[in-house]
């Protein structure tokens, strides 16, 4: 298996280069995923031998991680956006591009089944219902790690004065105020549909949400020790509603860390 994950390396590494661009928006988008996704195959990593998974199985976790977002560079290359709601689900794109390479069909069916519905369910609201654990399992490792590192892409962004310097791939309406819908979400700890994103607030919200879509405590233990929760609630428009939010989500957070 390390012999195939090196040259699945090779080959992202040259395919994320093949979209380098001479202009200059569209190479800074590249870059950001190109470094996003060394970050997210690195959590995978660590997450799954923190977990004292097999050899085998921090592979598989690898490959998930390497692979989770290759759909984003056909999305930028077809639709000239990151954005799904305007273009297509990357992760389904995702699953078109794997199942052109050839090197996959060295996996065993059954792993090469986990790593596609791993990769297929990471950016999902909600996990596709399987009766197969292992499934199940390695698709909650690629949803936290991934989260894990969106919150270090988004940070520079927070700040209320940053938020009109957020790439026009990422970013909603600069306002700083919450959609009522998604002060509702906030309050009762349901997921928010991220394709309604109408203000800067609302991307604020939806990336708090994910709080309670965190499956590990180690993943909540970073988040928490690099302080992005901390730092989106600093620059949230605070009201009752919305601070009742914030006492519901911290309370969470000491549930997961105790675990």
């Amino acid at each position: 298996m390390r012999e195939l994950l090196s040259r699945m390396h090779e080959w992202m590494t040259a395919y994320m280069k093949s979209f380098y661009s001479d202009d200059a928006e569209v190479q800074q988008g590249i870059l950001i995923k190109e470094k996003h996704t060394g970050y997210v195959t690195s959590n995978c990593v660590e997450l799954s031998k923190f977990l004292k998974l097999s050899t085998h199985d921090v592979q598989l976790a690898e490959i998930i991680g390497l692979f989770h977002d290759v759909g984003r560079f056909r999305q930028y290359s077809l639709y000239k956006t990151f954005n799904d709601a305007d273009s297509e689900d990357h992760a389904d794109l995702g699953i078109k591009v794997i199942g052109e390479l050839e090197f996959f069909k060295e996996l065993s069916a059954d792993d090469y089944e986990l790593v596609k519905f791993a990769i297929q369910n990471h950016n999902k609201k909600t996990v596709a219902p399987t009766d197969d654990a292992r499934k199940n399992f390695f698709a909650k490792i690629i949803r936290d790690a991934d989260k894990l590192d969106i919150y270090r892409v988004l940070e520079p962004f927070l700040a209320q004065e940053n938020a009109d310097k957020m790439p026009k791939f990422i970013k909603g309406k600069a306002r700083p105020d919450i959609s009522p819908d998604f002060v509702e979400n906030f309050v009762t700890g349901e997921q928010a549909d991220y394709r309604k994103i109408r203000t800067n607030g609302d991307r604020k919200i939806v990336r708090l949400m994910w709080i309670y879509d965190i499956n590990f405590s180690w993943t909540m233990q970073k988040i928490v020790e690099r302080g992005y929760i901390e730092k989106i609630v600093s620059n949230l428009p605070m009201d009752e509603r919305v601070a009742e939010g914030v006492r519901r989500l911290k309370l969470h957070v000491e549930e997961k860390l105790s675990e």
